[in-house]
């Protein structure tokens, strides 16, 4: 490992939670592509998978922010055990009840209440935040290596999901998401020693969100097309593997597409760019834009994997930066709040995306559903500029501090009230 990633483990108790954040968020790549392959292994109605997965993620949309605004009051251990024990069971009775050919609509229900899954990539980026707040080289190389294991969980958790329900059984996907999750957050939440304090607010102030910061709506926003990327490939994908006669495949193919991320991310982390955080993350939103436009021409999957290793190499670097920038637009106190809230913008996203793509590719094929997500990434690519202003602008009237380089404080820890 680059000795920029050593020294960021150099803190106690850094490699415990990294590694339960790893276990714990797993779930996040399996679960809505293993409940994807699960339907439509034993019903074959990809817009009723999509629709099901969708509720999932829009779900966990509006209950996410939720629980970590909890988790910045009461602190991760009291809130996410008892969070992940509902989503837990949840899931498990949405496996039961599609193994056993119940009512879609029980489908659905369990798919709602399962949304009350945490955000352990946001909890544990609170963990390295508390660690290396007043250090922005360290923070920056720790931010970067949570995008690299996110991308880890990406390439393995589609594997793992399409393999076990294609080659075992179709349940066999969400039910070792819904496990992962469960040792996941416990082992986590048994780390006291690095658990953010809690941050216990008056009465008046518990209902202020953190989403009432004009740069963490512009970036939330942005988000909720990005995540419409990242449904419509997914659903596009597998169901364009499957008219090439290799359905397996897409698990490989998704697995590229991370890779390319991943890879992107590894060599960010190592950098120490100046300029203005602002505009790297529009150029990021932009490349991730155009690299949608090559999908649509793919004609088979050696072709498809080219194109989505090359469009993965923007995600990675652009979502480092988006969480410098929550740093210098929420306060301390609202953190974990914050960076749900991205999370939550891609789940609503991917609700959209998938479902629109299910929709689009039972009208006119699996090829076709890459028009959605073109489409989303234009609409990502106007929303940035946009609402680029906002995030130029200081919170409250303050002016943004810069480091020795000159860069903008987005990349350098920012306690303020946005």
């Amino acid at each position: 490992m680059p000795s920029p990633y050593r020294a960021i483990f150099a803190a106690p108790g850094t490699k415990g939670f990294s590694a339960a954040g790893l276990i714990g968020r797993l779930p996040i790549s399996m679960v809505g592509v293993g409940i994807l392959t699960m339907i439509s292994e034993i019903t074959g109605r990809y817009a009723m998978a999509s629709a099901l997965t969708g509720t999932l993620a829009l779900a966990a949309a509006v209950i996410g922010p939720q629980v970590s605004r909890l988790v910045d009051q009461y602190g991760q251990r009291r809130v996410l055990r008892p969070a992940t024990l509902i989503s837990v069971a949840a899931v498990s009775g949405l496996l039961v009840a599609a193994a056993n050919g119940l009512p879609d609509w029980t489908l659905f229900v369990f798919a709602a209440i399962a949304g009350c899954v945490p955000s352990v990539g946001s909890m544990v980026r609170a963990r390295w935040t508390t660690l290396y707040r007043d250090s922005p080289r360290e923070l920056h190389t720790a931010y970067s290596f949570e995008s690299v294991v996110d991308e880890v969980c990406f390439i393995f958790g589609p594997i793992l999901a399409i393999g076990l329900s294609t080659t075992w059984f179709p349940e066999a996907g969400p039910l070792i998401a819904a496990v992962c999750l469960l040792v996941g957050v416990w082992l986590l939440t048994a780390q006291r020693s690095t658990e953010p304090a809690p941050h216990p607010r008056e009465a008046e102030a518990k209902h202020t969100s953190a989403l009432r910061s004009p740069g963490l709506q512009v970036l939330t926003a942005t988000f909720v097309a990005t995540g419409a990327i990242f449904g419509s490939i997914d659903v596009s994908t597998l169901a364009f593997a499957e008219e090439q006669g290799h359905k397996s495949a897409a698990s490989f193919i998704l697995a590229i597409w991370a890779a390319g991320s991943c890879l992107a991310g590894i060599v960010f982390g190592l950098l120490h760019l100046k300029g203005r955080t602002e505009r790297r993350w529009v150029l990021g939103i932009c490349a991730m834009a155009v690299s949608m436009i090559p999908l649509l021409l793919a004609g088979n999957l050696p072709f498809l994997a080219v194109a989505l290793f090359v469009s993965g190499l923007a995600i990675a670097p652009t979502m480092i930066t988006t969480m410098a920038l929550i740093e210098a637009h929420v306060p301390r106190a609202k953190l974990t709040e914050g960076m749900t809230w991205i999370s939550t913008g891609l789940a609503v996203g991917v609700a959209v995306g998938s479902s629109v793509t299910g929709l689009v590719i039972d009208a006119a094929g699996a090829q076709r559903g890459y028009v959605v997500s073109i489409a989303a990434g234009t609409a990502a690519a106007a929303v940035a500029f946009a609402g680029y202003r906002r995030l130029t602008r200081p919170a409250q009237g303050e002016e943004p501090s810069t480091d020795g380089d000159g860069d903008n404080s987005a990349e350098a820890p920012a306690d303020h009230v946005a």
